[in-house]
C-alpha cells in the first residue's frame, strides 16, 4: 500500500491477481471505458486513498516518521503519486475486466442510489485520520445493537459481499511480508527471518487479526452509510451480491492490494536514502 546500489525484493504478484491476469476475459473493456468506470464507481478515489496507508510503514519497522522531517512527506507523495497508481490500475483492468462486468457495475452506480453511495464512499475514503471514523462508527454500531436493529446484519452482509472470497487478511499479510523483505534488502532493517518464517509468524495472530478487520469494516460501514435508509442499505447489499458485481469486486480488491504492495516495496527501498532531520 519502498548507498552502494541496493535492490528491493523481487515483485511477487498477489495470488488472486495472478490468477485473474492468467484468465483474461474474452471481451476486455477498452481503456476509455475503464477510465470512465473508475470515476463512476468511485474506485479512482479509493485508489488515491491508498496514500494514507503509508502512515503505517514506519510502525512496521519500529521507526518514528518524525525523525525524517519534511523528507518523509515528500517521499510518500512521490511514491504514492495518484496519477501513477491510477495508471497501474487502468493497465491491469485492461487485461482483466470484462466488458459485461464493467457494464453491469456502471449501470448500478450510475443510478441515483449508486451516485449517492459513491459520494458517501468517496468522502469516507478521503478521511486521512481513520481514528475518528472508527470511533464514530463503533458508537453507531453500539446504538444499533441496543435497538435490536437488523441494520447490523445488513452491514455484515455488505462487508461479506465486498470481500466474498475472504482475501483481505491474506492480502494484508502479504503486503507486510513484501514491505519487510524489501526494507531488509535495502538495508533499512536487519531482518532475521525469511519470507516463510515471516508468513508463519503473521499466521499465529490470524484469528485476532481477522476479528479486528471485521470489527473495523463494520464500524467503517456504519459510519459511511449512516445517512442512508435501511431500504437503501438493503438494496445496495442485494446489488453487491449479484454474480457480476462479485466478479468486479474480486478484481478491484486484487488490483488495490497489488498496487498497495508494490508501492510499499518502493517505499521500503527509497527509505534507505532518507536521513534523520536535525534541529536547527
Amino acid at each position: 500500500m519502498r548507498h552502494v546500489l541496493r535492490r528491493c525484493a523481487p515483485l511477487i504478484v498477489l495470488p488472486v491477481l495472478a490468477l485473474l491476469i492468467a484468465t483474461t476475459p474474452a471481451r476486455a473493456a477498452d481503456r476509455a471505458r475503464i477510465e470512465a468506470f473508475l470515476t463512476t464507481t468511485g474506485f479512482d478515489v479509493a485508489l488515491d486513498s491508498i496514500a494514507f496507508a503509508s502512515s503505517s510503514a514506519p510502525e512496521m519497522l519500529g521507526v518514528d516518521p518524525g525523525v525524517f522531517g519534511s523528507d518523509w512527506k515528500r517521499l510518500t507523495q512521490e511514491v504514492f503519486d495518484t496519477k501513477t497508481m491510477r495508471e497501474i490500475a487502468v493497465s491491469i483492468l485492461e487485461q482483466t475486466l470484462s466488458d459485461e462486468a464493467l457494464t453491469h457495475a456502471v449501470e448500478f452506480y450510475a443510478t441515483d442510489l449508486g451516485q449517492r453511495l459513491v459520494e458517501a464512499e468517496n468522502a469516507s475514503h478521503m478521511i486521512e485520520d481513520d481514528t475518528v471514523k472508527q470511533q464514530d462508527g463503533q458508537a453507531i454500531v453500539a446504538d444499533l445493537v441496543k435497538e435490536g436493529s437488523q441494520r447490523v446484519e445488513s452491514l455484515k452482509r455488505m462487508n461479506r459481499a465486498i470481500d466474498s472470497s475472504g482475501t483481505a487478511l491474506r492480502a494484508l499479510q502479504e503486503i507486510q511480508v513484501r514491505f519487510l523483505l524489501a526494507a531488509s534488502a535495502a538495508g533499512v532493517v536487519d531482518l532475521k527471518m525469511d519470507a516463510d518464517e515471516l508468513r508463519a509468524m503473521l499466521r499465529q495472530n490470524e484469528a485476532s487479526m481477522r476479528s479486528a478487520l471485521q470489527l473495523s469494516a463494520l464500524a467503517g460501514a456504519a459510519y459511511t452509510y449512516q445517512d442512508f435508509s435501511d431500504e437503501d442499505v438493503d438494496a445496495y447489499v442485494e446489488a453487491l451480491e449479484q454474480p457480476l458485481m462479485q466478479e468486479v469486486y474480486e478484481l478491484l480488491n486484487a488490483v488495490q492490494y497489488e498496487i498497495m504492495a508494490g508501492r510499499f516495496e518502493i517505499l521500503a527501498t527509497r527509505m534507505a536514502d532518507l536521513h534523520p532531520a536535525q534541529d536547527i
